[in-house]
């Protein structure tokens, strides 16, 4: 990866659907290189794919939840069960005190409190720490 590719990863971030001419103009290429380059990226698994990004708050989701997931046995063969939950967005298996750190999003406590109900569901489950965001400063894609 070069530094046009590193370029161009970061205008795709910025707006996914801008034309290849835009961002051939941007980077010094043409249309046409420009499609090739970011076909390239997509074939070696770079950009894993394109979506448009939603504000929770303006679809009702605006309650937003980190959930370490504690655990009397071994869960990281367990992701299907976490991802057949759909208010979770992430789950990572992780080093420390918990097992698995999940990011929620719900409408109300009252559906965060039903996630944490189905999270006891899960085998080996043992425990929850939940923390509700009040704020979110930012968030920001990954730095090419």
């Amino acid at each position: 990866m070069d530094d046009v590719d590193r370029q161009l990863l970061v205008l795709l971030q910025q707006d996914a659907a801008q034309s290849y001419a835009a961002l051939g103009q941007a980077v010094g290429l043409s249309a046409g290189a420009t499609h090739e380059r970011v076909r390239k990226l997509r074939e070696r698994g770079v950009i894993r794919r394109t979506a448009v990004e939603v504000d929770p708050a303006a679809i009702g989701q605006g309650v937003l939840a980190f959930v370490m997931v504690e655990s009397a046995k071994w869960v990281g063969d367990s992701g299907d069960r976490f991802a057949a939950i759909p208010e979770i967005q992430e789950a990572h298996v992780i080093a420390g005190s918990a097992s698995v750190l999940v990011k929620v999003r719900t409408a109300t406590t009252e559906q965060l409190q039903d996630v944490l109900r189905r999270l006891y569901a899960i085998d080996g489950v043992s425990g929850t720490q939940a923390t509700v965001v009040l704020q979110t400063f930012f968030e920001r894609p990954v730095t090419p």
